[in-house]
C-alpha cells in the first residue's frame, strides 16, 4: 500500500521548522523515518504535510552540558551507541541502544524520534524517564524542557502541541565516583517490541552502600515508568532485600494484556527483570570499588 498524498517541506532551520508546523495541526515531522514510513505506507498515519529536520545540523550532535548530556533529536542512535562519550557518561543508554529494532534501524532511527513517537516498549524513553531526563522542545515562542515523566503521556501520545518540536533530550550525568547500571527486557526475537523491560543504576559509596537508586519499567503499561527504590540507600543488597522493594515498588504498576503477554505475567516479569537490573548495576558498581582499591595499593 501507498501513503495518501501529503507536502513534503524541508526547512532551512529549527524556527522555519516550527513555523510550519504551527500553520498545520496535520503536519508531522520526519526525521530518521524508521516509524513514520512504515506507518504512512499502511495509512495507519496521514499528515497532511511532511516538515523534514534531519539535515538541521543544530539538532544534531553529543555534548556534556554542566551535569547534562544533551542529544540533538535527530542524532543517530547508531552515533550514539558507538560514542565513547556516551559511554562515559551514561553507560545505561549504551546497554539499551543494542535492544533497539536492529542494525540497520538504529542507522537511520533517531533518539528524538524514538522519544516523540513514545512507544511504551521503546527503550530510549524508558532510559530516559529511569533518569529523569528532559525533553527540550522548541516553538514559535522559544525553548523549554519537560521532564519525560510529564512528557509521556500514553501509547504514542506525548505533551507535544501544534507548533512544537522536539530538538533534543538532556540525561542527567551521575558524578558519584562508583557507578554501576543494568537493562533487561524479554521479547519474542532479539530487536522485536519488549513485553517488559527494566532499566537500573545505582551508586555505592567506599564501603559498598548504596547511595543513589533508580529503577525504570517499560512494556508494561500506557508508558514507561519510574519506580521509587529510594528505600535501597542504606538496606541490605542482597537478592532478597531487592526482591522485596521491587516487589512494594511494583504497586504502581498498571500492567496490561495483550496477545503477547497477561497482565499477571507482565506484573512477575517486570518485578524479575527489575531485581536482575539492579543486581547488575550493584555489581557493576562493586566491581569498580575493588578496581579502585586495587589502583590505589600499587
Amino acid at each position: 500500500m501507498k501513503s495518501a498524498p501529503f507536502e513534503y517541506v524541508r526547512p532551512g532551520s529549527v524556527a522555519q521548522a516550527c513555523e510550519l508546523l504551527a500553520s498545520d495541526e496535520d503536519a508531522r515531522v520526519i526525521s530518521g523515518g524508521q516509524t513514520l514510513i512504515p506507518m504512512l505506507a499502511m495509512r495507519l498515519a496521514r499528515p497532511a504535510r511532511l516538515v523534514d529536520v534531519y539535515r538541521l545540523p543544530e539538532l544534531n550532535g553529543i555534548r556534556v552540558v554542566g551535569d547534562t548530556l544533551m542529544i540533538g533529536a535527530t542524532t543517530r542512535q547508531v552515533q550514539v551507541e558507538r560514542s565513547v562519550l556516551t559511554r562515559q557518561s551514561l553507560p545505561l543508554l549504551t546497554k539499551a541502544l543494542p535492544w533497539v529494532g536492529h542494525p540497520p534501524t538504529r542507522n537511520r532511527g533517531t533518539v528524538g524520534g524514538s522519544v516523540a513517537h513514545a512507544d511504551p516498549s521503546a527503550e530510549i524513553p524508558l532510559v530516559a524517564v529511569t533518569l529523569q531526563a528532559d525533553i527540550e522542545i522548541t516553538n514559535p515562542d522559544g525553548v523549554t524542557t519537560i521532564p519525560a515523566e510529564d512528557f509521556f503521556i500514553g501509547p504514542m501520545v506525548t505533551s507535544v502541541m501544534p507548533g512544537d518540536c522536539v530538538t533534543a533530550v538532556g540525561f542527567p550525568i551521575w558524578r558519584h565516583a562508583r557507578i554501576g547500571s543494568g537493562f533487561h527486557e524479554v521479547s519474542a526475537r532479539k530487536s522485536d517490541f519488549a513485553f517488559v523491560a527494566a532499566a537500573a543504576q545505582v551508586a555505592l559509596d567506599e564501603e559498598g552502600g548504596c547511595i543513589d537508586a533508580t529503577l525504570g519499567i517499560g512494556g508494561v503499561g500506557d508508558r514507561p515508568v519510574r519506580l521509587d527504590v529510594s528505600s535501597l540507600i542504606g538496606a541490605a543488597l542482597d537478592k532478597a532485600a531487592l526482591t522485596e522493594i521491587v516487589r512494594e515498588a511494583a504497586q504502581v504498576l498498571e500492567p496490561a494484556s495483550d496477545l503477547h503477554a497477561s497482565a499477571d505475567y507482565r506484573l512477575r516479569v517486570a518485578i524479575a527483570l527489575g531485581v536482575r537490573a539492579l543486581e547488575d548495576a550493584i555489581h557493576e558498581a562493586q566491581a569498580s570499588i575493588g578496581h579502585v582499591a586495587k589502583r590505589g595499593a600499587q
